[in-house]
């Protein structure tokens, strides 16, 4: 994604334009003919079959390695601007892994190369552009890099989609292949489509004034050879992970970040692992972040951390859970408690020890809270449960 890297003169320029990510979804209508229903859960089926069968299709064109590193990316957010060191050394190792195994020779003279690609990573040097530090990091927006270079006018584009509803910006350059890996590249347009306009708004750069700012080069140091994954560097040091497929649990988290359908994606999420969820669960230990939750009615943030609804679940093998939530300037609510399997799937929750601290110091605060939480999804990466007042959580490990 080197055009958002290189890109340093996006946004001194001066943008006009205020974009709100968040989005009103009309109530959905249902018909309450049989007929309708009938039809409707007929199609389902034959989707989740089709879905079914996708899903391995997907799964036989990622190797070992190239699974890891996309393991690796469950649960960072921001495209990898709220990572976790640990996190960024994993991505880290398992992009050097492959790196270093046999891909795709000479990738820029390869059609795998060609198409539009979905950035799933990309690090955050100090010499990040305006550009790539302001729509990059944004979940609810997608990014993707368009590379065709087997036309009359080769050219790498990066595409920023701000919803089906709003549009997207197309920043474009022209390339040219230098060797088996690298594309050099010169800015010359862009343009905001919203679709609410019958005309495109270019966007307030003077390209030609730019001279070598504009320009710039991406290596493709990996590109798998499904041609499903690329890893790419530019020319100032930024490293990123694209991918052409997508597996079901980045689906769920994508759904997670741009905040639309997201109980949809869960269901098909769970519906796809079957020959999981039909089995005994185990409440796995670990550290667990809550990224998202199905609650409507809030209540009082202290209730809320009580109750697990925010902040990390801290799971023991003896038993014992902790929640832990970050308050400001270092202090913390902590709670400890018990669980307990009460059934196949279910586990009885009793917390009785609360206290904001701060370091070593707390301050005791007298609270209980006792709930029967169920798994309907667990692995060593993401845990999909209904806990609390049968509120729905996603959670993702994080140590």
């Amino acid at each position: 994604m080197a055009a958002l890297e290189s890109a340093n003169f996006a946004l001194r320029f001066g943008s006009h334009f205020t974009l709100n990510s968040n989005r009103v979804h009309p109530r959905r209508r249902f018909s309450s003919s049989f007929g309708e229903k009938f039809n409707r859960k007929t199609l389902k089926c034959s989707l989740v079959e089709q879905q079914k069968q996708e899903e391995k299709d997907v799964s036989r064109v990622f190797t070992k390695e190239e699974n890891v590193l996309i393991d690796a990316l469950i649960g960072i957010q921001g495209r990898g601007r709220s990572a976790s060191p640990q996190q960024l050394q994993e991505v880290e190792r398992a992009v050097q892994i492959l790196e270093g195994l046999k891909g795709t020779s000479d990738p820029t003279s390869s059609n795998l190369i060609e198409g539009r690609w979905q950035l799933m990573f990309t690090t955050r040097p100090g010499t990040a552009s305006p550009i790539q530090r302001t729509f990059v990091g944004v979940d609810s927006f997608c990014v993707f890099q368009e590379v065709y270079l087997r036309t009359d006018d080769p050219r790498v584009s990066n595409i920023v989609k701000f919803s089906d509803a709003l549009g997207e910006l197309k920043v474009e350059a022209v390339a040219s292949i230098k060797d088996g890996k690298r594309i050099l590249f010169q800015f010359d347009r862009a343009a905001f489509s919203f679709n609410f306009l019958p005309f495109k708004v270019p966007y307030p750069v003077p390209f030609r004034l730019l001279g070598d700012e504009a320009k710039g080069w991406l290596d493709t140091t990996y590109l798998s050879q499904s041609g499903n994954i690329r890893i790419s560097r530019g020319n100032k040091g930024t490293t990123f992970v694209l991918q052409k497929e997508t597996v079901p649990r980045q689906r769920l988290l994508s759904a997670i970040s741009t905040g639309r359908e997201v109980r949809e994606a869960i269901d098909e999420f769970i519906t796809l692992n079957q020959d999981v969820v039909k089995n005994e669960l185990e409440l796995l230990e670990g550290e667990w972040e809550m990224i998202w939750s199905s609650q409507v009615e809030t209540d009082s943030w202290i209730e809320n951390a009580a109750n697990g609804l925010m902040g990390k679940q801290i799971v023991k093998p003896n038993g014992d859970l902790k929640f832990l939530v970050d308050i400001l300037f270092g202090f913390k609510f902590s709670m400890t408690g018990k669980y307990a399997r009460s059934g196949l799937n279910t586990y009885d929750i009793s917390m009785d020890d609360a206290a904001i601290v701060a370091g070593p110091y707390g301050l005791p605060a007298e609270m209980e809270s006792k709930f029967t939480l169920e798994l309907l999804y667990t692995d060593d990466k993401i845990r999909i449960t209904r806990g609390y007042n049968k509120i729905l959580f996603v959670h993702v490990r994080v140590k």
